[in-house]
């Protein structure tokens, strides 16, 4: 009898940590509605249109052959195929590697481009994946809607580095941006932050963390579909799963294991609780933040990640913005020019941009 009390004591506590400790915080939001003030939503159309379904079959191939790598633990294989995505596109901007203060990255400069006002973009990639080289679609394009010089960074990635090795480099690459240009030494007139998935977790992360430092703060951030909760708690990571053909294939697994579990998945694998705002962004404190703009896709199993950020943040009283297109993949900004859709996110953003000039 004393050894079961034993145990079901170790068990109470084991579940007491992980529901209070490990993810405490997750259980603050209500089922949401939309708020006309700070949401938009465009209509993409019938999904069933040539360019729709052109890019989801892309989409299907490459999701597919990650999940296979990934699957026979062969990181460097899903890398390629990841990197692959933006192979074979022709591009005005220039491309140019630098060292950004001990982080490898690229300035991409479309003609337009004025060498003091920056973006410094955050690649997604889930923390494994990714490098300048995949997102150049969007780094290109960034350039020529914001007329700004973009530095691209290609920080440290797991499992091979901590996911504070992320987080450092994005940091370091922060402080080189302010002094740097792609000419030379000299001061940023602008600043912007850009991130994309797992790179607008960063962005978003790092500009809470700039604030609480009392850093310059960038003038504007744009993060498109955003990784916000790394608890994994939101609705649409369920109620969207039939409808994302590309995060299915990479979360299927991580969205069928109970919420205990995930907890201490995200434990083991980043090795910070789940709801510490280093890795969870929504569960920080998300007022006095610059003006934020944050693209999401209604089919996509990030949504409720992207809105429950910009309704708690519009809470604190910082100036957001959330937009949101129908029947899009996740991250379609990236198909740019293939899909009319991604123009009109690009345009958007340009639009953003220049209103904090």
């Amino acid at each position: 009898m004393t050894l079961l009390i034993t145990i079901l004591v170790l068990v109470l506590i084991v579940w007491a940590f992980e529901y209070f400790y490990l993810r405490s915080g997750h259980r603050i939001f209500p089922k949401l509605v939309d708020n006309p003030e700070i949401c938009q939503v465009f209509d993409s159309g019938p999904e069933t249109s040539p360019s729709q379904k052109a890019v989801k079959s892309t989409v299907k191939l490459l999701a597919g052959r990650i999940k296979t790598a990934l699957d026979k633990h062969l990181l460097r294989e899903a890398r390629t195929v990841f990197d692959s995505i933006s192979e074979g596109r022709e591009y005005a901007s220039e491309f140019r590697q630098v060292d950004a203060g001990g982080v490898a990255a690229e300035w991409v400069l479309a003609p337009n481009a004025d060498p003091t006002r920056r973006v410094l973009y955050i690649h997604g990639g889930g923390f494994i994946m990714g490098c300048p080289k995949s997102h150049r679609t969007i780094t290109s394009r960034f350039s020529e809607v914001s007329g700004c010089a973009v530095l691209s960074i290609d920080y440290r990635l797991m499992p091979e580095h901590r996911h504070t090795a992320c987080v450092d480099d994005c940091r370091s690459a922060y402080r080189w941006i302010l002094k740097n240009g792609p000419e030379g030494p000299g001061e940023t007139q602008k600043l912007f932050f850009g991130g994309d998935s797992a790179g607008g977790n960063l962005a978003l992360s790092l500009a809470a963390s700039i604030r609480d430092q009392g850093l310059r703060a960038p003038d504007a951030v744009v993060a498109m579909s955003p990784l916000t909760d790394v608890t994994f708690s939101g609705a649409s990571l369920r109620d969207n799963y039939p409808a994302d053909v590309m995060l299915r294939r990479v979360m299927g697994t991580l969205n069928r294991l109970p919420q205990f579990i995930k907890s201490w998945w995200v434990l083991w694998t980043y090795r910070v609780r789940p709801a510490d705002p280093q890795v969870s962004p929504l569960f920080g404190d998300l007022s006095d933040l610059p003006p934020t703009l944050v693209q999401a896709s209604e089919a996509e199993m990030l949504l409720d990640d992207a809105r429950r950020y910009v309704f708690k943040a519009h809470s604190a009283g910082s100036p957001v913005k959330l937009q949101t297109w129908t029947n899009m993949v996740h991250i379609w900004q990236i198909f740019y020019p293939d899909l009319p859709q991604a123009g009109e996110a690009f345009d958007e953003i340009g639009k953003f941009l220049g209103e904090q000039s």
